[in-house]
């Protein structure tokens, strides 16, 4: 009996669910637990603070040292006789769509001046819109014939379109020559995509095909000849906005523009915006070691940083003016309101 005892003991324990004893299974680690004393919240706003509003104010001051040039055309490239029927015009494909502008640079612009295009209210962000593509039959020509997700610009005369999906369906086909002093200024559109989109999204084999062939032609065409990973202009529209008033990169200007030059911009305005009551701006702007243009961040920087001073200052009012023990008991509920601990 004794014997059997022991045997089922032993294999009782063996079998036991209890876990193997460490300081972490049993929370026994040690751990730094801070108490925020009044001097040390006063003391991290303070420091948030007198970071924060410099950083602002650097910010602040390299955005302004970019110089922009917005020019809104949309409605400017409007022949007078077409003003009441814009959508007309821009449908008729026996419309003159070329359009002369005049921009004039108040500051110098130093190269490499970048050239944008500017659409409001484009919600590239819908849902429908950015699912309709392939990235499979965009990188690897063994997929062309694979246009899941692209209707209803998945195929056209029975053949597969490639690139499919609408993104690619409604690539933007405005173009842009530029003049100074009637000298024609060349604009480089080389590496404007980003390199990791050329290399890893799309292919050095995928080449276009039965592109805008069918009946309804939503934007720019793509040359034949050339793969995809070298289409840069594609890739750069490809890459999906957020917001519906978004920048693309068009192109580089590599020579600067003096003070007070007189651009001449000659515009094929094609790419129709009317029928959703879209705006179309032209952007010439320098940049900074912040990027390009953008009070916002100067902004939050001074915004938070002051909000952190302003508390600090009150919390040491508080403290000075109405001073407490830590830790003092007295200020329990229970002992505050020690009938039925009723607040």
């Amino acid at each position: 009996m004794k014997g059997r005892r022991s045997s089922s003991d032993s294999s009782s324990s063996s079998k036991t669910k209890k876990p193997q004893y460490s300081k972490f299974t049993q929370q026994e680690l040690s751990a730094c637990k801070p108490i925020l004393t009044p001097g040390y919240v006063i003391g991290i706003f303070i420091i948030v603070g007198v970071i924060f509003i410099p950083v602002g104010i650097i910010s602040l001051f390299a955005s302004e040292n970019v110089v922009e040039i917005v020019d809104r055309y949309d409605e400017g490239c409007i022949p007078p006789n077409y003003s009441d029927d814009m959508l007309a015009y821009i449908q008729n494909s026996d419309t003159n769509k070329t359009c002369t502008r005049s921009l004039k640079a108040t500051k110098l612009m130093k190269s490499p001046v970048y050239i944008y295009y500017q659409l409001d209210n484009f919600y590239q962000n819908h849902r429908r819109y950015v699912k309709s593509r392939n990235d499979k039959q965009l990188w690897s020509k063994k997929h062309e014939d694979e246009t899941k997700n692209c209707a209803p610009e998945a195929t056209s005369n029975g053949l597969s379109i490639v690139p499919c999906g609408l993104i690619a369906w409604s690539l933007f086909n405005d173009s842009y020559g530029f003049s100074i002093k009637n000298k024609m200024v060349k604009v480089s559109k080389k590496n404007i995509a980003w390199e990791s989109d050329k290399k890893h999204k799309f292919g050095s084999d995928v080449y276009p095909k039965n592109f805008q062939n069918g009946v309804l032609i939503g934007g720019g065409k793509l040359n034949s000849s050339i793969p995809l990973s070298k289409q840069e202009a594609l890739i750069v529209w490809m890459r999906t906005a957020a917001l519906p008033t978004f920048r693309k990169l068009y192109g580089r200007i590599e020579s600067d523009i003096q003070a007070n030059d007189s651009v001449t911009v000659i515009i094929e305005n094609n790419y129709n915006t009317y029928s959703f009551g879209g705006k179309k701006k032209l952007v010439l702007s320098t940049t900074t070691w912040i990027g390009g243009k953008n009070d916002f961040l100067g902004i939050a920087y001074i915004t938070v940083g002051g909000l952190c001073l302003f508390l600090a200052i009150s919390f040491i009012l508080v403290y000075v003016v109405m001073p407490r023990p830590l830790g003092d008991p007295a200020f329990l509920s229970w002992n505050r309101h020690p009938a039925g601990h009723q607040i």
